[in-house]
């Protein structure tokens, strides 16, 4: 017990590092792009970390399983390096004893990966889902920045402002330039409001209003001189009504109950996928125990590259397994199950190879004792 609690610890420690190192560089990654969109104008910047919450259970549910690999590869490559799993091994040690051992916090992780991939990251992204069908029924108006130009979603229109109140209704210096687009999607020039302030008005019908008071408003072409300019002592642009909706799409926002049952390719790939990762949690494992083994003489390092790229050859082949059985490709009773079968064997492989060299050797030198 006293060796198996040390084992443990040391993978968990090394796990729990591993894992915050991933976790920060791929949020920081993704929040970099969500704060762009937010300085363009596409996401409201006060929902910014309420995003990340909600996309954080599907990072950590890909992030865990390749963080125990290399939590096994380093923790145990330590051990070699200073010569404990020596000692370890001639105390009766195996490599299969060690796997067992190792199965604790590999189902600790398997049993945390489960309960992402089957409930907590589609909540997650059904969440997120919802979250972004309110931005894209916010108008620029709601995302606006006093000294800031905000242009809408599909660029027609440019707005600025030099003040803004608290409640987002009073403006002061106010520029809109909105492109003027026919039916049969030709170009009809521009219009360009200047306005000395403005204000957002309700109108009993639900429908609302920016008024611009004391301004211009100026039609025509840019390089042509045939426009015309309007003053104006107050003027109404009616602003588009948000269109909220409630429905979600994504196959990874759906819960796994309904996705149980589907005849639907897509969805039973996207169960499968589910399913798959607790089980690439134990088949990494078994890859990392015998892969950890090194020679003190080569550094705790050399094998750990090979790791990797294995690995990296497992999820790439299962994520091209998941693309082909949603293309129909892959017969639905296979699946993503062969890939799993594949890198079992050579899990098993790695594990019992060592052994098997050694037991051969052993009897190849007894023979020539023999013999001699």
């Amino acid at each position: 017990m006293i060796v198996f609690r040390y084992l443990s610890r040391e993978v968990l420690l090394t796990l729990s590092a591993v894992s915050a190192v991933l976790l920060v560089i791929i949020m920081s990654g993704r929040f970099i792009k969500y704060l762009a969109q937010a300085a363009s104008g596409l996401l409201d910047p006060g929902s910014l970390f309420l995003i990340m919450g909600f996309r954080l259970p599907g990072f950590l549910q890909l992030i865990l399983p390749l963080g125990l690999f290399l939590g096994i590869l380093l923790a145990y490559g330590r051990l070699y390096l200073e010569s404990e799993m020596t000692v370890l091994s001639a105390t009766g040690m195996s490599q299969q004893r060690l796997f067992v051992m190792t199965l604790f916090p590999a189902t600790l992780v398997a049993l945390i990966v489960a309960w992402l991939s089957l409930s907590l990251a589609p909540q997650g992204a059904n969440q997120f889902q919802l979250l972004l069908n309110k931005q894209d029924a916010l108008t620029e108006f709601d995302t606006l920045e006093p000294g800031r130009f905000q242009a809408l979603r599909d660029g027609t229109r440019v707005t600025y402002t030099e003040q803004l109140s608290d409640d987002r209704i009073n403006l002061g210096g106010v520029f809109i330039s909105q492109k003027n687009v026919s039916s049969d999607e030709k170009d009809r020039g521009i219009t360009v409001l200047v306005a000395e302030k403005g204000r957002q008005e309700i109108r009993p019908d639900g429908n609302r209003y920016l008024i611009l008071d004391n301004g211009y408003r100026y039609d025509g072409n840019p390089g042509q001189a045939d426009y015309r300019a309007i003053k104006y002592d107050e003027y109404g642009v009616l602003l588009p009504k948000p269109d909220v909706s409630d429905e979600v799409t994504d196959r990874d926002a759906m819960t796994t109950s309904s996705l149980i049952g589907s005849d639907d390719l897509r969805l039973r790939a996207e169960l499968q996928w589910r399913l798959s990762l607790p089980l690439l949690v134990f088949i990494v494992s078994l890859m990392a125990v015998p892969l950890s083994r090194v020679n003190p003489r080569q550094g705790r390092f050399l094998k750990l590259l090979p790791a990797i790229l294995l690995y990296m050859a497992y999820l790439t082949i299962l994520i091209a397994a998941r693309g082909a059985l949603d293309k129909g490709k892959i017969p639905p009773a296979l699946g993503l199950w062969w890939v799993h079968a594949l890198f079992l064997v050579i899990g098993l492989g790695l594990l019992y190879w060592e052994p098997l060299r050694l037991k051969m050797a052993s009897r190849r030198s007894a023979l020539e004792v023999a013999r001699g």
